[in-house]
């Protein structure tokens, strides 16, 4: 009896280690495919004027990860921090501001601002914790009518957008758009020749704004976190590739996120492209 009580005891307890193992949520690799903690990243952080939280914007992890990551810069950086993310647009930065002072309701504020569909549940708490802690907070996107514009027409069209429009996107005499950048290269090539050029322009003039908006509200004193699309960053392309024409990439902290069916080892394609990476298990539930 006592031989068959061991034997029970050992099974269950080789069975509960291979179950937890199989269901962990999470692992952070160095670009070189080193696991670490998530320590490392706050301490590497700590270091850099900027970063980028490169996110998959329905997976859970990346958003709970970039709260936490909030939390802990804010705790380094105080009020030098300054929040800002791809899901808000120029245009709205004045209402984001009335709400974050709190001169309008949180009503209003969600009923006028073209907010995502997993608003609530996955950028709500970035900016509830930005107007708690009275923290700047940047709505650093190009509003979506003009690159839809240039998607149609072309950059050429912005040029008949009032001043006032203008201001809303990166100075048009800044921009330029460089079609062996690899991000941009391989969007055009996926359409086919059917509007690729002005496919791959829309997104890298999203970039661009993004990128200014960024240098634009960055003082010698303060520290930006910036949330986007992983595409936005990954491979110090994208945001990173606009912004490296202005600061020193040295200064740049990128994080990424991938999903694999086995998280215990980071697959060779998605080694080097953030200076850590979040790898996932594919079969994480979605946000929305």
């Amino acid at each position: 009896m006592k031989t068959i009580l061991i034997l029970i005891l050992s099974f269950l307890s080789v069975s509960v280690t291979a179950y937890s193992g199989d269901t962990k949520a999470f692992q952070i690799y160095t670009k070189n495919g080193n696991a670490v903690d998530f320590k490392k990243v706050v301490k590497q952080g700590a270091t850099k004027k900027y970063i980028f939280f490169g996110e998959y914007h329905n997976n859970p992890i990346s958003h709970w990860l970039q709260f936490e990551l909030t939390k802990e810069m804010h705790a380094v950086h105080k009020k030098r921090l300054v929040l800002g993310a791809e899901m808000f647009e120029s245009d709205n930065q004045f209402i984001l501001d009335e709400y974050l002072n709190g001169l309008i309701s949180s009503k209003n504020f969600q009923n006028e601002v073209r907010l995502w569909p997993n608003y609530n549940t996955d950028y709500k708490p970035l900016v509830e914790y930005a107007k708690e802690h009275s923290l700047t907070f940047i709505a650093t996107n190009i509003p979506r009518r003009y690159a839809n514009m240039v998607y149609k027409k072309g950059v050429q069209s912005l040029n008949d957008l009032s001043d006032l429009a203008k201001s809303y996107i990166v100075p048009l005499d800044k921009f330029t758009f460089d079609s062996t950048v690899t991000c941009y290269k391989e969007l055009m090539s996926s359409m086919d020749g059917h509007g690729g050029i002005n496919m791959a322009t829309s997104q890298a003039i999203k970039d661009a704004t993004m990128a200014y908006f960024i240098q634009q509200n960055t003082d010698n004193k303060s520290v930006f976190l910036h949330y986007n699309g992983a595409y936005h960053s990954d491979n110090y392309q994208g945001i990173v590739h606009y912004l490296k024409k202005q600061v020193d990439q040295s200064e740049i902290l990128t994080l990424s996120t991938v999903e694999q069916k086995d998280i215990n080892k980071l697959e060779s394609g998605n080694k080097g492209i953030a200076d850590f990476i979040i790898c996932i298990p594919e079969t994480m539930t979605k946000t929305h």
